[in-house]
């Protein structure tokens, strides 16, 4: 596992854009965020790596005008540099800026396809570590 994330968008709510190839997200995120729940930013070092969550760095907001969040369940080689959650922000954000700016707007919630093209090549391994289909490739 690399990095898994749950975010939401404009018009769809909360769910797992990368998984980070586990088998089981939802338990890994459970556990990360235990006893979290209603903090807008966290940060907490868990066996598991880092987990992470902050307000939408761009200020977006549903359709419902209510704050974007972001959470990320970090996992080594990446979770090494993150000590705390402005080193998540500066850190993290950067390997998933570019496809959340492409995907949070879809009037649907993202398919693992949209997933894989927001990513492009895939620079940092994450669509691929999440199990998803890379984008397709011409001949």
């Amino acid at each position: 596992m690399t990095l898994i994330w749950v975010a939401g968008g404009r018009t769809w709510g909360f769910r797992f854009l990368l998984t980070g190839g586990s088998p089981a997200p939802f338990r890994a995120h459970r556990e990360a965020f235990a006893g979290l729940q209603g903090e807008p930013t966290v940060f907490r070092r868990t066996t598991r790596g880092v987990a992470l969550r902050f307000p939408d760095p761009a200020g977006r907001r549903d359709e419902a005008a209510r704050p974007l969040a972001h959470e990320f369940v970090v996992a080594s080689p990446v979770a090494d540099d993150v000590r705390s959650a402005a080193d998540g922000i500066r850190v993290v954000w950067p390997l998933v800026a570019d496809a959340y700016a492409s995907l949070w707007d879809l009037p649907a919630p993202p398919t693992q396809h949209q997933i894989a093209l927001a990513f492009g090549d895939d620079p940092h391994g994450l669509v691929a570590a999440a199990g998803a289909p890379g984008p397709p490739r011409g001949p």
